[in-house]
């Protein structure tokens, strides 16, 4: 871990590879099969969730994974977005089914997730995979926390023993990111406590913190008083900030006050390149990896062997 105070932990470097690292892997899985495939789904015409996805289908094009993007419309009804998705399901040549997040309010988030198969669930949120990652047995994983995980591990910060506070509490990123940094292994065995909302005396919480992890979806909620001397501090957020001066009349921000948390920090990710690119990264090794298991890849707990 560096000794130097505000270190930035660059995302884009470890995406570049991640996702080099999947290339190649998938390049040889095409040569005796055929190339992965991943079918993402957008429903609406949310300018965020545009840009999301085009991201995704791009860095599927560089690591050798042919992608479908749906796009339906913002009025399509949630039986029909139910159904379309039990197509993919069927469709034997689609390995890995992303549907874009948020939804129209009209459409029930938890029950598009659970019409994905498990065995084609790259966004590790299916029930079936979050109680695998809870029982210590993971199969796919949410794609935001493995890639904090791998980038602790890429700036060699040890977990082992550390004290980890996660603010936030989501099945997207809480949630599992407590699961993992607790779990018995080489980039686990943290004492972790998470906190949300309804947390008491939070600051007091997160200062104790070796490792504190900020999901919270609000700009600049975590403040220098937060953070202890020397933590590593990892952004997860990514909001619109107000900015006359911006081109666009705002700038992108986490949920950590950078400039404010930066001097206190040994490590800290910055919003954008922090974060966002691994959580892409990691989208194509779990893509990978379904059409590697639903060719009879041995993975314990496959519902597609």
């Amino acid at each position: 871990m560096s000794a130097e105070r505000g270190a930035l932990m660059d995302g884009k470097a470890a995406a570049e590879a991640a996702i080099a690292g999947v290339a190649e892997a998938s390049a040889r899985f095409a040569a005796r099969y055929r190339p992965p495939h991943l079918a993402v789904v957008i429903v609406g015409e949310n300018p965020a969730s545009q840009s999301y996805v085009k991201s995704k289908v791009k860095a599927a094009e560089r690591c050798g994974i042919d992608s479908i993007l749906i796009e339906l419309r913002a009025e399509t009804s949630e039986a029909a977005l139910l159904e379309r998705i039990g197509r993919l399901n069927d469709d034997p040549l689609v390995d890995g089914i992303l549907v874009q997040m948020p939804l129209p309010p009209h459409i029930d988030q938890q029950l598009a997730i659970e019409r994905i198969s498990p065995a084609k669930d790259v966004d590790g949120l299916h029930p079936y995979n979050i109680g695998r990652l809870a029982a210590d047995r993971p199969r796919f994983i949410a794609c935001t926390p493995l890639g904090i995980v791998e980038l602790l591990a890429r700036y060699r910060v040890r977990t082992s023993g550390a004290r980890a506070v996660v603010i936030g509490r989501s099945v997207l990123v809480g949630k599992p990111m407590a699961l993992l940094l607790s779990r018995k292994h080489e980039t686990g065995n943290a004492t972790v406590t998470l906190c949300h909302s309804q947390s008491t005396d939070l600051v007091s919480v997160a200062r104790e913190a070796d490792i504190l992890v900020a999901a919270v979806g609000r700009a600049n909620a975590v403040g220098a008083e937060m953070v202890k001397e020397g933590a590593v501090v990892i952004d997860v957020g990514i909001n619109r900030i107000a900015d006359s001066a911006a081109p666009k009349g705002y700038r992108i921000g986490g949920d950590v006050d950078f400039e404010a948390v930066r001097p206190r920090a040994s490590l800290i990710t910055p919003v954008p390149g922090g974060v966002g690119p691994m959580t892409v990264a990691m989208l194509m090794r779990n893509t990978l990896q379904a059409a590697e298991w639903a060719r009879g890849a041995q993975h314990e707990g496959n519902p597609a062997a």
